[in-house]
């Protein structure tokens, strides 16, 4: 691989900052809803921002792993259930990247059933979104229409909008707590393996194939695109995303990936070179290293309607991204995907949403009514996931 110079400028800076529209929410969510203490999860994203800035030289963006994300958030999970699903994922993403494996796991699950999950997680957050912003309606619908004018606006992204806003009522109303910095290392944290196999079956299983073909797959795509001189394998990216989750679980680290969507946000708004994961980096431990104990009580008096706001337009985000281009022949798949995830887990959903592409496969086989296979994921480097 080879690597290129590292630029440290306000343009590195501000195509950093690209990608905080989905990071925002899901922070936000973790520190409000799951418990989850900034200080880790601030301090192992940064130093994977820099890491990997310093390691691949490009602007490889560092951000939730939304499958995990989504369901921690909506189900509630408890901070160690969260570091064990991370951890699991991790264990998971190392094999796949040192075997090689990680492109057979992406050519072998067919696109319709990660619509399917990508359909649930929707409705997941959706449904969150809805019920925190059923605390003050008003503000949420405020919310919402922040996000639909200033969803793209190149200096003001509307979660940065909103995380203004909300510190201003939290303000307002008194309950903004005394600034203060003062040096705090992260926790170290421990979890069960019976935790580890919960995160899994809950989220983790169904997290795989959504990170293998967009997270992983599309972000090398987008790589050879934007730097054809310069390839980063998919096989180095499982790997970094493993040992980014499983040595950060101990310390309060918060499942990570990388993201095909972060890398083309990030490249649009002027980021280059690795010296942009470097400076977001510094930011983040600096706050996650100082700033922790006021963030915990700034984000715990933030207003939940604001919150609901941005996990529900998220949740919408992800329903069209689910529903595009689905053909008759998927719906059955889907259903049973989004069906069975939505009453039970995402672990059983998937595997049931497997099944019902396979037996819809045989069956138009059978009766002659299918002239080829229905094609496997496609790459689509404009995906988030």
């Amino acid at each position: 691989m080879r690597r290129g110079p590292l630029v440290f400028s306000m343009q590195e800076l501000a195509g950093a900052l690209g990608d905080y529209g989905t990071f925002l929410p899901f922070a936000v969510g973790y520190i409000t809803v799951c418990g989850l203490d900034p200080a880790g999860f601030l301090l192992v994203m940064g130093l994977a921002n820099i890491l990997t800035g310093l390691w691949y030289r490009l602007p490889l963006p560092i951000e939730p792993q939304k499958v995990l994300g989504t369901v921690a958030i909506a189900q509630h999970w408890s901070p160690s259930l969260v570091y064990a699903a991370g951890f699991g994922t991790g264990l998971v993403w190392l094999l796949l990247g040192l075997t090689g494996w990680i492109r057979h796991v992406a050519a072998h699950t067919p696109r319709s059933v990660v619509q399917g999950i990508q359909l649930t997680l929707g409705v997941l957050l959706a449904v969150e979104g809805l019920r925190l912003m059923a605390t003050q309606w008003l503000l949420g619908l405020l919310a919402v229409g922040i996000i639909l004018g200033f969803r793209q606006h190149r200096f003001a992204p509307a979660a940065l909008v909103l995380t203004l806003l909300g510190l201003v009522l939290v303000g307002l109303a008194g309950r903004l707590p005394a600034f203060s910095l003062h040096l705090r290392l992260p926790d170290f944290t421990a979890f069960t393996l019976s935790e580890v196999y919960d995160g899994l079956i809950r989220g983790g299983l169904a997290q795989i194939p959504l990170t293998a073909t967009n997270a992983i797959l599309a972000t090398a795509a987008l790589v050879k695109s934007y730097w054809p001189e310069r390839p980063v394998p998919p096989q180095q990216l499982a790997v970094t995303t493993g040992l980014m989750n499983t040595l950060g679980a101990w310390v309060g680290g918060m499942p990570l990936c990388h993201g095909a969507g972060g890398l083309a946000a990030q490249h649009y708004y002027g980021a280059r070179t690795g010296g942009a994961n470097v400076l977001e980096g510094l930011i983040e431990v600096s706050l996650g290293l100082l700033g922790a104990t006021f963030l915990v009580e700034l984000f715990t008096a933030f207003p939940h309607s604001l919150i609901g706001g941005m996990l529900g337009m998220v949740g919408l985000q992800l329903l069209r991204l689910g529903a595009q281009g689905l053909r008759r022949k998927d719906w059955t798949p889907v259903t049973a995907t989004l069906g069975v995830a939505l009453a039970t887990n995402m672990a059983l959903g998937f595997l049931a949403g497997i099944a019902c592409y396979f037996a819809v496969k045989w069956y138009f086989r059978q009766s002659g009514r299918c002239s080829g296979d229905t094609p496997f994921f496609v790459l689509t480097p404009s995906s988030k996931l």
